[in-house]
């Protein structure tokens, strides 16, 4: 072998040795970057609140919402109607007794619906929530409703809080949904 074939030869095999070292050394640094979304910071191993939908906050205070993307994402309804019973993934039974507060524009004549379907999407029952107090306001309005059912045969499904819309326009419609355990 020639002088110049050598030097090309040690230079290849010197610039093989630096990209196998720089990977390596990448592989063990620890990944620094933010999360941009939830399943990036539950991967992150940040705390999850069991709210629904459920959430993942950042040390920095950032939080993600499942299924949605940042706290400002639609699936984000805590300015609207919060559930204090039953909360996301509760085993419940009959008779079931649903509490929590809704914006009053959430009511019509102080209520709005309720329905209870299986996971084969089958109503289950439905029924009617009623504002306990003031709900022509814009603030929040605490509400009550009691659902009595037969137990489903399948194990899960989900509780519909429908905001009462007498115009029956679509752009009116809103609700908030709640997966459900049946005992």
């Amino acid at each position: 072998m020639n002088k110049n074939m050598k030097i090309i030869i040690s230079a290849v095999l010197a610039i093989f040795v630096l990209i196998v070292f720089g990977l390596a050394f990448d592989i063990g640094r620890k990944d620094d970057t933010e999360p941009i979304n939830f399943n990036e910071c539950v991967q992150k191993g940040y705390p999850i609140q069991e709210t629904f939908p459920r959430q993942c906050r950042t040390p920095e205070g950032k939080s993600f919402i499942e299924n949605g993307g940042d706290t400002n994402a639609k699936f984000d309804k805590s300015d609207l109607i919060k559930v204090d019973a039953p909360l996301s993934n509760e085993i419940i039974k009959s008779p079931l007794i649903i509490l929590g507060k809704a914006r009053g524009f959430w009511f019509f004549e102080g209520s709005f619906p309720i329905k209870l379907f299986d996971d084969d999407n089958n109503e289950i029952v439905s029924g009617t929530a009623r504002a306990e107090g003031e709900w022509m306001t814009t603030e929040f309005a605490p509400f009550k409703a009691e659902l009595k059912f037969e137990k489903p045969s399948v194990k899960t499904g989900k509780l519909i809080l429908k905001k009462d819309n007498p115009s029956g326009l679509p752009e009116n419609d809103d609700e908030f949904i709640i997966p459900v355990k049946f005992e």
